[in-house]
């Protein structure tokens, strides 16, 4: 248990992060999953950029799904 007011409020602020990050994530699955039709593909590719830019996937790991959701548009 932290005694210092600063390891406090972190652990407060981590807490709070770590709740909005797996929400964030578990729509991305979600986006992802459902992504089978032009619109939706264009908004999981969306969704991707967004997720790197706020950290929440690695820039190649973002590259390789918004690459697998090309492919998966070009083979419509």
């Amino acid at each position: 248990m932290p005694n210092i007011k600063s390891a406090k409020k972190r652990v407060k602020v981590t807490k709070a992060k770590a709740a909005n990050n797996k929400a964030l994530k578990s729509n991305l699955k979600t986006v992802l999953k459902n992504a089978n039709d032009k619109e939706t593909i264009a908004v999981a590719i969306k969704k991707v950029d967004q997720a790197c830019a706020k950290g929440l996937l690695h820039k190649n790991n973002a590259a390789r799904k918004k690459s697998q959701l090309a492919n998966k548009l070009n083979s419509l």
